[in-house]
């Protein structure tokens, strides 16, 4: 037997889980769908902003030792504690997350990411998407401050050159098929190696593949109808396939099946993430502008709450819209707000002098509800209260049926901008179940020998929505345990979170 541990994946949960695996002694196999050029599952398409508990400035340092005096001096990074992140994680998820699995996120958060540090992952403050400069200070807002440099690229190539300078194996265009298994315990995989196929013995195996965001029968069949049309934002890769070698032999399911993160997506974004572009076609400048849908009228709160709190879920909510789309709207008081995804070559912008003008430039729009939408809105904004884009401001509009809660602002200072937006789902909420050492439990709530899970696959801990950031710390803190859990069963050491 030449490997001990498969790790199934190769993004950011499987290579936490192969270096864990790696640091018991194991040897480490991590078996990737993609090429090469194209690996890193969904963790190579992100822009690498991740969540951690954080006390102060003095563990910033820890993990961003470059920091300088001077850059301290002018930034109100704050503190992020536990609890708020336990907060966070409760109220975004309708108090559905499962609460023993949030305690392993949520405590484990800011240690895994020094354990990423010291496996050569460098990370950074994100000045530009998570901060804005007022009266001369950086202001950091919605508990996230780090991103990986690089960001999802970055970071994954960090985390294979790890993997590969400690002895790591990595095969790509190997798409994993089934589990092997007698009937007791897992006994390897059987994988398409660059076609052929070929079963792989190990004496345990980590799934950390993905979810079924990319596979669009699957999407129509567990989200509804409608989903097939969504764009996704990732890899083309993430087809549920780990969900389904778990399922094949027994394993559990668990979480928000019907749910997902979604946001809002470049309308003429190709079917699949494009690696040229990135991130990039995302749009989350939306709190400072307005959204209308194809009646020419608002549809969704944009102001309900920071960004980080409202992205994942409203790109269901333009899904729903007629012919699922909608424009963005905004005037030239808070064009300097807009993040960089905004200034891209591939992007649906139209602008006007004049709302008017604009409104005959919105295709697939009521130019006339569009005006009369408008209309309505100016007369609608609290003028009296100041404008803030690092809190919430408070500055609301009155007597529209769908209100604005905070960011407010009227539309009446021309060149005006619209961007043309879709719904581009990112990952899936449902998936396998584990317990806290990210053992995979059977359908009879028992562990199954030799397998484990992490990342997008495993459900329980997303429900409707998510705090941004979070996706990556979950993969990274259950990836790293699946990791340490796999090498234990293996060499005979204690499991993790275990004596």
């Amino acid at each position: 037997m030449d490997h001990d541990v498969v790790v199934v994946g190769a993004g950011n949960a499987a290579l936490c889980a192969a270096l864990a695996a790696r640091e018991t002694g194991a040897r480490v196999l991590v078996l990737e769908a993609a090429p090469e050029e194209t690996g890193g599952g969904n963790t190579r398409f992100t822009a690498g902003a991740i969540r951690a508990a954080v006390n102060g400035v003095d563990d910033l340092r820890r993990l961003m030792p470059d920091l300088t005096d001077a850059e301290c001096e002018i930034t109100d990074f704050g503190t992020y504690t536990e609890d708020q992140f336990f907060d966070d994680m409760f109220r975004v998820t309708e108090y559905r997350t499962d609460p023993d699995l949030v305690e392993v996120l949520v405590r484990n958060s800011f240690e895994t990411l020094c354990w990423l540090r010291d496996n050569g992952v460098r990370f950074a403050p994100i000045w530009g998407r998570q901060a804005f400069k007022v009266d001369g200070r950086f202001k950091f807002w919605g508990g996230l401050v780090v991103e990986a440099h690089g960001g999802g690229p970055g970071l994954v190539e960090a985390q294979w050159k790890a993997a590969r300078d400690r002895g790591i194996e990595i095969w790509c265009e190997a798409r994993a098929r089934e589990l092997l298994h007698d009937n007791l315990s897992v006994t390897g995989v059987r994988v398409l190696h660059q076609g052929v196929l070929k079963d792989i013995p190990a004496r345990a195996v980590v799934l950390a593949a993905g979810g079924f965001q990319a596979n669009s029968e699957w999407r129509t069949r567990y989200l509804g109808p409608g989903w097939d049309l969504a764009k996704v934002r990732g890899t083309p890769c993430n087809v549920g396939d780990g969900i389904r070698m778990a399922t094949e032999i027994g394993a559990s399911t668990a979480g928000n099946w019907s749910g997902c993160h979604a946001v809002g997506w470049e309308r003429n974004a190709p079917e699949f993430g494009d690696l040229a572009v990135g991130d990039a076609f995302q749009k989350h400048s939306y709190p400072f502008g307005i959204m209308v849908n194809a009646t020419g009228r608002r549809f969704v709160d944009e102001g309900a709450d920071f960004r980080n709190y409202t992205y994942a879920k409203y790109g269901r909510v333009i899904l729903e819209q007629p012919h699922q789309f909608a424009w963005q709207v905004f005037d030239q008081k808070v064009t300097h707000l807009l993040r960089d995804e905004y200034r891209i070559r591939q992007v649906t912008k139209v602008t006007a002098d004049t709302i008017e003008e604009l409104a005959g430039k919105l295709e697939g729009v009521d130019a006339d509800a569009f005006v009369d939408e408008i209309r309505h809105w100016n007369a609608a904004v609290r003028t009296d209260v100041p404008f803030n884009p690092n809190v919430k401001d408070g500055r609301s509009t009155r007597g529209l049926g769908v209100v604005k809660s905070n960011w407010a602002n009227t539309l009446d200072e021309p060149p005006f901008e619209a961007y043309q937006v879709t719904c581009g789902i990112t990952f899936t909420f449902g998936g396998v179940r584990i317990d806290e050492t990210a053992r995979v439990m059977s359908a009879d709530q028992c562990p199954i020998p030799g397998l484990f899970a992490a990342g997008e696959m495993v459900g329980g801990i997303f429900y409707f929505n998510y705090p941004g950031g979070s996706g990556l710390i979950n993969g990274a803190v259950f990836g790293r345990i699946a990791g340490q859990s796999a090498g234990a069963e293996v060499m005979g050491g204690p499991s993790a979170g275990r004596d």
